[in-house]
């Protein structure tokens, strides 16, 4: 926690971090892992957006105003809140909810840093 208290208080590796997550977004890496979060079997006009990447375009866009860890935690609990807490209807709906969720967040929080590695080192600081 420490670490990452300290990159965030530095502007400028900021900046380039979420320089290249923007850039991650708007390359072709990404869209082998959107696929995987499709849902091939429902209805494409009531299929849901994807939650995750709603909440880590969230977080990147909180990281414009705020680097206060308190803020960012925030701003993923009120995304969590809005996504899968809320919209569950009953305990087991929100076990399938929420481990649906973990699942794919961590899918695409790996793919994101692999991406970040290998294109976007400076990223890191």
């Amino acid at each position: 926690l420490q670490t990452v208290r300290a990159l965030l208080n530095n502007n400028s590796t900021v900046t380039v971090l979420r320089s290249g997550l923007h850039a991650v977004f708007n390359e072709q890496s990404l869209d082998v892992t959107k696929n995987l979060f499709r849902d091939k079997f429902r209805n494409p006009k009531k299929r849901q957006k994807n939650i995750q990447f709603r909440c880590l375009k969230n977080l990147i866009s909180s990281l414009t105003s705020s680097t206060d860890i308190r803020d960012l935690l925030s701003c993923f609990s009120s995304d969590l809140q809005t996504f899968v807490i809320k919209p569950s209807r009953s305990k087991e709906a929100f076990k399938k909810q929420a481990s649906d969720f973990m699942l794919k967040w961590n899918l695409l929080l790996s793919t994101v840093g692999k991406i970040l590695t290998i294109n976007r080192t400076d990223s890191f600081g």
